[in-house]
């Protein structure tokens, strides 16, 4: 054994063990693949519906924000309308006031 010296033995022990993990990372995605098919399966969508189901996706993320938008606008012409009577009540007082 003292014809192997320590820095091989580490390389062969490193690279078997990145091989091992690189084994068990592949194992991982098969298994991660086939529980997502099966639960999409589950649902009716068969694996050649995923571009339909990533464009429905797609659509219903757009349609969201589009919504969100509109939202953040109308509380923001809500405010405005609030402000502005507010504003315009107060006016109308000052002007009462001082046409006394």
């Amino acid at each position: 054994m003292s014809d192997i010296s320590e820095d091989v033995i580490r390389a062969v022990v490193a690279e078997t063990l990145c091989e091992q993990q690189r084994i068990h990372h592949s194992d991982i995605d098969a298994v991660v693949d086939r529980a997502i098919a099966t639960v999409l399966a589950s649902f009716g969508i068969e694996e050649e519906d995923r571009r339909e189901l990533r464009a429905d996706f797609q659509h219903l993320r757009r349609w969201r924000k589009s919504v969100e938008q509109a939202q953040g606008f109308t509380f923001k012409a809500v405010i405005t309308v609030i402000v502005a009577g507010f504003l315009g009540a107060v006016w109308l007082g000052i002007k009462a006031m001082l046409g006394k």
